[in-house]
């Protein structure tokens, strides 16, 4: 559905730091700087980006959204978040665990980025 996500950093290192250790939970790798400044994590099923706001303005958060990774397991979901909270983020919403709902059960995890950016790590249970 997606082909790209951009998130809004205000101080890039710190946030491509969080990012390298809570996507490298879920087994992806360190993401790339462009010659623009704007860093990249690209996979199979899409791309995931971090950029300081191109009109200036300091980024910030929407209110409402949540950007959500899949994790495998509920172990990777634990060591997301903890990674997540070592490396500059803060824990959110409850602590990592399960939540039933309309879509089932579901084992997951928020925190919000250096910049304030809302995310999610989740895993499906059966």
């Amino acid at each position: 559905m997606f082909s790209h996500v951009f998130v809004g950093a205000n101080d890039l290192p710190a946030s491509k730091a969080f990012y390298d250790a809570v996507l490298g939970t879920l087994g992806h790798g360190p993401g790339v700087i462009d010659p623009k400044g704007r860093c990249f994590y690209v996979n199979k099923g899409g791309v995931f980006a971090l950029s300081l706001p191109i009109n200036g303005e300091p980024a910030c958060h929407g209110n409402g959204s949540t950007l959500g990774f899949a994790a495998e397991n509920p172990a990777q979901v634990d060591a997301w978040h903890a990674a997540g909270v070592a490396n500059g983020g803060t824990s959110c919403e409850d602590p990592p665990g399960v939540r039933e709902g309309a879509s089932g059960k579901l084992y997951l995890a928020y925190l919000r980025d250096p910049s304030g950016n809302k995310i999610c790590a989740l895993h499906r249970l059966p």
